[in-house]
Formats: C-alpha cells, structure tokens, sequence
C-alpha cells in the first residue's frame, strides 16, 4: 500500500508543499518537501489586506510547479489550502478563481481557528505524549494557538501577529519600541484558559529559533522536531535576536532566508511565552500541512488508535522482512525476569521493544555493518512520538548489540542514561536475538532464581547455547536451559 498525497499551504509569506506517503492504514512518512517565497501579504498590509497582481501571479505560479511535482510524484489527492493573507484579502476570490480555471486546484480558505486546530492535530500525534500545552504557530500574518487538555483540543484561536504583517507596520518604519506594545495588546485577547508550562513551537520561525539555540549549545542531533528547552535558560538569548541588527543575526546561526523576518517572530514568541506562563518549550516540525493529512486519514477521531506509532509502523512497513514479534516477547520477558539484577524498575522497557522491533531495519542494505545502519535509520527516521533521548536510547541500544563498550554514541551521553543502563539493555537485545537465531519462534519462559537465569522450553536450541556462552554479561550470573 502506497498511497501519495501532497498538501499545499499557501501563507503570507512562502508556499509550502510536504508530499506523504502512507505504508498502511495509518503508517506514512513524508518522501517531499518543497518551498517557494510567494509573499501574498506583501504590501498588503497597509493597503486593506488586498493583495497585489504580481503576487497574484507569483502565486499561480507556484502553485502550478507544485502541481506538476506532485503529478511527478504520482499524488492521489492535492489539498490546496490558503491562510491568513488569503482569509485578510478582500480580492481572495480573484486568486481561488484563477487557480481552479488555469490550474485545476481547488484553492480553500481556511479559518484561523481551523488553522490552529491543524497545528494541534499535527503536535497532538506527532510530538512525544504530553497531557497539556498550548502550540503556537507564527506564520507571515498571523499566529494560531491551540489549547491541548487530557489529551485532546478544547480550544483554538487566531491573532492578526504575524513577521509580516509586524515587519511592515512597525520594523520597516523604524517604530520597534511600538512594536512591544502592539503584541503585548494582541495577547490580552486570549481567552483566560489559554495558559499552561508547556508550549509547543510551531512555524518556521519558531524551527530556526530553535534550529540556533540547538547550534549554540552544540547540540549533538541535528533534527529539530521534539528538540525541547527551558524558556529561562534561553530567554536572553531570544531577546538578543530580537534587537539584534540584520548585520547581526549571521552570529545568532540564523540562516540567510529568514533574515528579513526572524526578528520579528522572536518578539512574538516572547509575548507568547509571558502571556501563556511557559517554561517549557517544545519545538514541533510537523505542523499545518500534517495537521491537514492526518485529518484526512485519522477521520472523524483525528487521533492515532492507542499504543500506535506512525514511524515504527513505517519502518517495518518498508523495510522489515519479519516483524520480530518473538525477539519483541523474549526481550521483554528477560527485561522481567532480570529486573532483581539491572534494577530499573520498569524504566526504558518501552525503549528497548522499539529497539527489539527495530534491530534489523537496515538489514535490506546487507549483512555487514547492519547494526550501526539500523541505528542510522532510528535517529534519521523514527521522526514521531519520541522525545530525542527516547530516539538516541533506541538507536544506542541496537548500535552496541550487547558489546561491553562502545564509542559510538560517545557524542550522545547527554541525551543518554547511564553506561550501564545501556549495557544492560543492549546486552538484553542481544540476548533476546541470539534465542531466536534458528528463526524457530518458540514458546520460552524465564525465571531468575539463585542467580541463575532459567530459560525454559531451550533445550533443543543448540546454536543459541553456542552463541550466548561467548556474550559477556553486565553482572556475574549464570544461565541454564531446561
């Protein structure tokens, strides 16, 4: 099952296009992202929000390059949905008639409410579990805030505050001191409930605000989706890009393309963060447009059924030639069995299932080196529902395979618990593999008693016998087969 669907999102300052691929039912991953500076709200803003023939034009014409990579693409369905310039433009139909005449895309405008509700579709699923936030997504023309509570959206508002519209009514003039204010006034319209310590960054201003925080601390993962700081620790260094000069913003890791913009949502950001009482912040990568997909395919709950993660599902959709439902079992029940000795008290037994399901992803590249491929693939690909410590736990555990050292997540320790923990979870991995290496599935049970390690239903395993008594334990014990 490859179904193929694109999302157009067209704002007010870049159009945007992300292409997903489903693997199964819900299973997908995103195989294209594509991005064109449009400016819709260019001039728009002082002039009645109306927007300008040649951005008019600059629009169709992205849209049709969009349309013929997600023809390219073999897409089943294109969404095209308009924003904030869009819902502000007096002139809007002009535009949707334009694109659905010479195009053939259906353009719709889509309401700031709904807008938010997208983004918090998108956080909602895609971040790791969190009970309770507010996700803010700053775009060219406004902001949307979506309040999550007990696992579910209760709220969702729009405020006119976006880098486009704050650049030309205040950064252009020359009037920055007024720029404060005008923000600080936007939030009071926030509903009472709109308050929580965790808040859920959104947007491309928000990413490369994180993006800069992560390069100056030399953060060791470069993916930015689940990068999460505290607010305090980084606050003076937000309020520095805020009034720094363009000049400047290069020292701050901002790259290039947002120059002309980033001060702007960082002054935003700071508002929000005050108005909503944050400590915590949360980068997403996934926002609007996969708030848009998931709605589609998650209909009418617009949530993943329990226990389900989109990521581990594609991965094994795409690359897995068994699921290895009876290495997932042993490692699990050893992790059990095990727990008087490595004393982890049920901590990182979710951790290593992923790694047990995960361990041979990368086998489709071949034999050698198939650890430390299958541990490439968890911290580029199992992009959804973990936090980057989960991700660099799994992709540890697997890359070690049950060594007593190993180097090579040496620039993870941070991210990492102790060396031991990862000994023991690897060694546990390794030990679950090496009961099923006759691929024969069979019934085992384990006991741990007078330091001894029962394994029972093993008797006739004779090559996991010879595989096991060269592993070295994390602890003096011994193993026996009944």
């Amino acid at each position: 099952m490859a179904k193929r669907t694109a999302v157009i999102d067209l704002g007010s300052n870049s159009m945007r296009m992300a292409i997903f691929e489903k693997t199964s039912r819900y299973a997908f991953h995103i195989i294209g992202e594509f991005k064109m500076k449009v400016r819709l709200g260019e001039g728009a803003y002082e002039h009645g929000g109306e927007i300008s023939e040649k951005s008019m034009q600059k629009a169709c014409e992205a849209l049709s390059e969009f349309k013929n990579i997600a023809k390219s693409y073999k897409c089943a369905k294109i969404f095209a949905m308009g924003t904030s310039a869009l819902r502000d433009a007096p002139n809007a139909g002009e535009l949707i008639g334009m694109a659905r005449k010479e195009l053939g895309i259906n353009l719709k405008v889509v309401s700031g409410k709904d807008e938010a509700t997208f983004g918090g579709v998108a956080a909602l699923n895609l971040l790791e579990p969190l009970e309770e936030f507010v996700t803010l997504d700053i775009g060219g023309g406004s902001a949307e805030l979506a309040l999550v509570s007990g696992g579910k959206i209760t709220d969702a508002v729009s405020l006119n505050l976006g880098t486009v519209r704050l650049k030309e009514l205040f950064f252009d003039k020359k009037n920055l001191n007024a720029a404060a204010p005008f923000i600080k006034e936007a939030f009071k319209s926030l509903p009472k409930n709109f308050k929580s310590k965790n808040l859920v960054a959104i947007g491309g201003s928000l990413r490369a605000i994180s993006s800069a925080i992560m390069l100056s601390q030399d953060y060791p993962l470069k993916t930015v989706h689940n990068f999460a700081y505290k607010f305090q620790n980084h606050k003076n260094f937000i309020e520095n890009l805020a009034r720094a000069s363009v000049l400047e913003l290069g020292k701050f890791g901002i790259k290039k393309d947002r120059f002309d913009t980033i001060r702007e949502g960082a002054l935003i950001f700071l508002g929000a963060a005050e108005a909503l009482n944050a400590q915590n912040i949360y980068t997403s990568g996934a926002g609007f447009r996969e708030g848009v997909f998931l709605s589609d395919i998650l209909r009418p709950t617009r949530k993943f059924p329990p226990n389900f993660n989109p990521s581990v599902r594609s991965l094994q959709d795409r690359f897995l030639q068994d699921d290895n439902k009876a290495i997932v079992k042993y490692a699990k029940d050893l992790f059990a069995a095990l727990e008087p000795l490595h004393g982890l008290e049920g901590r990182y037994e979710s951790e290593l299932a992923v790694a047990a399901r995960l361990h041979s992803v990368a086998q489709c590249l071949g034999f050698y080196g198939e650890h430390a491929s299958s541990a490439f693939f968890v911290l580029n690909a199992l992009n959804y529902g973990f936090s980057h410590a989960q991700k660099c736990l799994i992709a540890a555990i697997i890359a070690q395979n049950g060594k007593k050292n190993s180097d090579e997540f040496e620039r993870f320790k941070n991210l990492l618990p102790g060396e031991n923990v990862v000994r023991w979870l690897s060694f546990i991995l390794a030990l679950a593999k090496n009961l099923d290496a006759n691929c024969s599935h069979k019934k085992l049970e384990f006991e741990f008693i007078n330091h001894t390690l029962q394994i029972y239903g093993a008797k006739e395993l004779f090559m996991a016998k010879e595989n096991i008594k060269k592993m070295t334990k994390p602890d003096t014990f011994a193993i026996c087969f009944a």
